[in-house]
């Protein structure tokens, strides 16, 4: 099988000839690999199956600043800040791939300051016309393709408005958070759209909903105002591609609402995190509906079991959640806590299970 084979065959619930296997480094686990191997890139010293592609950067951004009046100076791109096309600040944090968020909206109050705010626009050709040559040549490699778009809806809301002033507009001030909500569903329904047209393999969309023990929100409050614009999402790419996979990335307890993602259009859960769910019951209750990508602990088994132990969980967590329908992968970027022989015993499970 190619690469692109072994992965669609996983999503269909077929018998790959071996399943997948794919890894993320935050930035000093990525440069202790570089050291040890001499390669820059994990996906191509690995021979990964999966790459994904984006949207190109905006050729130019507004001034924000006026969007700021504490927090971060009233300059463009201060230093130690880097300001995006969403208006959202974004400053290192102290631990690796932590950032500082700084909300461009929070100070907003009317309606009319939304409406006059500088949205980004995906819509320039400039920005999207080089996908399906981008995807063409992965294919040529025989590699599969995933359309991305991170913080899809909820997580780019907040980081524009700020999750406390978010909810209560929620409560209390409906109408803006409907303008605000609406504003970017627009968008993401373009770029799926165009990702569909494009010919990607799989669209993956994603908004993290659950915090370690619970949701961030109830379910009836994601049924309210997040499913309805998720399915416009899904529904966008679906009118081009009817038979496109969608996967939803939530990290966290998200269990409750894993019903309203397949009606909302999902086909692939990620990443099943075992810290927050009961990857079991998960496989139980939604193993005939959904595919699984995942699974495996990056807070618990990849930084602080043995080699041996990694290699058991892994194989474990492939007889639960697989081994057809699971794409057995960290549930999230390796820490640097992670020892290389920790990475090493991850491939040799994934690679020598008996799928067969």
């Amino acid at each position: 099988m190619t690469p692109r084979e072994r992965v669609l065959a996983v999503l269909a619930k077929e018998q790959p000839d071996r399943l997948p296997r794919e890894v993320k480094m935050t930035p000093p686990l990525l440069e202790d690999f570089q050291k040890r191997t001499g390669a820059d890139d994990p996906a191509e010293y690995f021979q990964l199956e999966v790459r994904d592609v984006f949207f190109a950067p905006a050729t130019e951004i507004p001034d924000f600043s006026p969007y700021y009046p504490e927090g971060v100076p009233k300059l463009w791109n201060p230093p130690g800040w880097e300001v995006g096309e969403w208006g959202v600040g974004v400053k290192e944090g102290s631990m690796h791939h932590f950032i500082h968020i700084e909300h461009p909206m929070k100070h907003l109050t009317k309606l009319e300051e939304l409406e006059t705010y500088p949205f980004p626009d995906f819509t320039p050709p400039d920005r999207h016309r080089h996908l399906e040559a981008q995807v063409q040549e992965l294919h040529a490699r025989g590699l599969f393709v995933i359309g991305f778009m991170e913080w899809t809806i909820f997580e780019i809301a907040w980081h524009m408005r700020g999750m406390a002033e978010m909810f209560n507009d929620m409560a209390f001030n409906p109408p803006f958070a409907e303008y605000l909500l609406d504003r970017i569903a627009e968008r993401r329904c373009f770029q799926a759209r165009r990702y569909a047209e494009a010919g990607v393999d799989l669209l993956k969309i994603g908004d993290d909903m659950g915090t370690q023990i619970a949701m961030f929100l109830s379910p009836k409050m994601y049924r309210d105002w997040f499913k309805p614009r998720h399915a416009a999402v899904i529904r966008a790419a679906r009118e081009v591609r009817p038979d496109l996979p969608v996967c939803y990335h939530s990290d966290g307890k998200c269990w409750d609402i894993i019903p309203d993602l397949i009606e909302a259009g999902v086909t692939v859960l990620n990443p099943v995190q075992p810290e927050c769910l009961d990857i079991a019951a998960v496989k139980k209750q939604f193993g005939e509906r959904l595919a699984f990508w995942g699974g495996i602990g990056t807070q618990t088994t990849m930084p602080f079991s043995s080699a041996d132990e990694v290699y058991r969980s892994v194989q474990n967590t492939i007889d639960v959640l697989g081994p057809t329908g699971f794409y057995p992968c960290p549930t999230h970027v390796l820490e640097p806590e992670v020892p290389w022989e920790n990475i090493q015993a991850y491939f040799r499970a994934v690679e020598e299970y008996p799928v067969r």
